[in-house]
């Protein structure tokens, strides 16, 4: 079973960029109810959708104040435990970030390394990959980052 997954966030003063559970060093960060990490979120619908889940509002409603803040390796991580208690298991996950800045191969393993650990797989299972929009449209003008993923499941 196959799952796809897509999230875009809005950059936002006053924030730190998270991606892949790493926080990196950028002017903006990303605007959002949790950390607004857009990888991990498309990441996470992917993994609801292989699984015909709802996406991760539902798990995690944006109005609801004890998702504030909250690491989005944290949804990943419920994301596992709703496929363990299905009797589900995550094989791998493949991922693509677009944005024109930050650069995302120098915290490539550190993202791969955190979303295998929460999603309870090795980071070898993980892909991160990122391009940019050849500054076109929102993304190429610089003012958001998005992410798309595919993940595979199988019966456990």
């Amino acid at each position: 079973m196959v799952g796809i997954g897509y999230d875009v966030h809005r950059f936002s003063e006053n924030r730190r960029l998270v991606l892949g559970g790493v926080t990196i060093p950028h002017s903006h960060g990303l605007e959002g109810h949790s950390d607004a990490d857009v990888l991990c979120h498309a990441v996470a619908d992917a993994v609801l959708g292989a699984m015909g889940l709802p996406d991760i509002g539902y798990y995690f409603p944006p109005g609801d104040p004890a998702c504030e803040g909250i690491s989005s390796l944290k949804i990943l991580e419920k994301c596992r435990e709703l496929a363990a208690d299905s009797g589900i298991r995550i094989v791998n996950v493949d991922s693509t970030l677009i944005a024109e800045a930050p650069k995302v191969l120098p915290h490539r393993d550190a993202m791969k390394l955190n979303i295998g650990h929460a999603l309870g797989i090795a980071p070898e299972r993980v892909g991160v990959k990122a391009t940019t929009n050849e500054a076109m449209g929102f993304i190429g003008r610089g003012e958001g980052i998005a992410a798309m993923a595919v993940v595979q499941v199988e019966p456990s």
